[in-house]
């Protein structure tokens, strides 16, 4: 027997591009894969989000509703946005609107299962990867069993029983089709369809929170399975992709793999992706561009060795500049990111990371002051040890990092840097 489950993205945020809803589709089709009936709803283009929410639920009349927790705040130091507002007007429109049990998940969610679960009233939550987790989740409602074994479910006022498991295989995860995405797509002037090839980090950036959300262990899809899924939305109509993989190129010998295999379905392909700067030689760079690679952002966050360190980087600037050099002698766009204002960060660090950047000529370069502070970071330690937090602070509401002596004078700099760099966003 079905169910009928409606899924929403809540997420109406476009801080570079309309993000499409990859994750929420993924467990849209493990969902469809176990028989259910299906709805996703994206609310990043509705203007009338509340009337929308309410025909769909009355026409489609959903047994369970998911809704997907991408963002829990801009990452703004000088104006905060807290975005789990509009996620709990959401999750009351539904409320009201239908007797169904109401689970959240998301990546934004998964970093504050419990905390984000209180706050947002919902009946219950995945942490971690949903395309096991909810489908098992429907069955134990359907049979009225015991949910409590159910890795990473959280229950509103139990907590959760049983730590998350992550996929050893993503191939077992099947990727979505085309229609799970084709409704955000359509609503998009320029709809860049997100890539996912692999999962997990274990680089340890201090900041980052990618461990908390996918887990330290690289894992990775099949370069066949990637392949073929990209030419399914190629013969679809679609040309422009966006690897959203933390780090494309590593590791090397797999990056070089999806883009033969791109090469070898002969797929008439733009794309873009984010480039660790290390370890990147002329064969990768190379095939990237012949595959259609044509832009990549360079995450080299500052100009300065000594800071690099203090951020757990594992590349040096000499890398970064070398790195950089290579992709712009093949046409590339690169766009850099700096994050200033992290611990051991100082006046002369931050004007050497600018005068470094400057000399790179990249196409773009977007700023941040202040470095937002997640739990279960090296940097949150230091924060704790320094006393800018202290361990009871669940941190959901969003507190930064700004190392001694920027306060007033970082932002004043950056804007005033700014003016005379028109490539230069903040």
């Amino acid at each position: 027997m079905s169910l009928k489950v409606l899924l929403i993205s809540a997420n109406t945020e476009q801080f570079n591009m309309p993000a499409m809803p990859l994750g929420l589709a993924c467990v849209a089709q493990a969902t469809k894969n176990v028989g259910h009936v299906v709805s996703l709803l994206d609310l990043m283009f509705e203007m009338d989000a509340a009337s929308v929410i309410k025909k769909t639920i009355t026409e489609f009349g959903p047994e369970c509703i998911g809704i997907s927790v991408r963002n829990i705040d801009d990452q703004n130091i000088e104006t905060p946005r807290f975005l789990l507002d509009k996620v709990k007007e959401v999750v009351t429109l539904c409320r009201d609107q239908i007797n169904v049990p109401i689970v959240l998940g998301g990546a934004g969610y998964s970093l504050f299962p419990k905390s984000a679960l209180a706050y947002l009233d919902a009946d219950m939550g995945i942490e971690g990867e949903g395309e096991i987790a909810f489908p098992s989740l429907l069955a134990g409602l359907q049979s009225n069993s015991d949910l409590s074994e159910i890795p990473g479910l959280y229950i509103r006022e139990r907590g959760c029983q049983q730590p998350r498991t992550l996929a050893k295989n993503l191939d077992e995860l099947t990727l979505p089709d085309t229609s799970s995405l084709s409704g955000s797509a359509s609503k998009n002037k320029e709809p860049w369809i997100p890539v996912q090839t692999r999962r997990g980090c274990a680089l340890k950036c201090s900041y980052c929170s990618t461990p908390s959300i996918e887990g330290p262990i690289l894992r990775l899809r099949s370069p066949e399975s990637v392949s073929g899924w990209l030419e399914s939305w190629v013969k679809a109509g679609y040309s422009n992709f966006i690897f959203v993989d933390n780090t494309f190129n590593l590791p090397a010998a797999y990056a070089k793999e999806i883009c033969r295999r791109i090469l070898e379905r002969d797929l008439n392909m733009r794309w873009r992706c984010i480039i660790y700067p290390k370890n990147v030689d002329q064969e990768l760079v190379e095939l990237m561009a012949a595959a259609g690679c044509r832009q990549v952002s360079l995450g080299f966050e500052s100009g300065s060795e000594e800071i690099l360190k203090k951020l757990n980087k594992r590349f040096s600037p000499a890398e970064v500049r070398t790195t950089s050099a290579i992709f712009a002698d093949h046409g590339i766009d690169r766009m850099g990111f700096l994050l200033l204002g992290g611990p051991g960060e100082t006046r002369a660090t931050v004007e050497k990371s600018l005068t470094f950047a400057d000399s790179l000529k990249l196409e773009a370069l977007r700023l941040t002051a202040g470095i937002r502070i997640y739990p279960d970071t090296q940097l949150a330690k230091a924060a704790e040890n320094e006393g800018t937090i202290t361990s009871q602070e669940n941190l959901l509401h969003p507190r930064f990092y700004l190392a001694k002596g920027m306060e007033g004078w970082l932002l004043a700099r950056l804007k005033d840097w700014q003016t005379s760099h028109a490539h230069v966003i903040m």
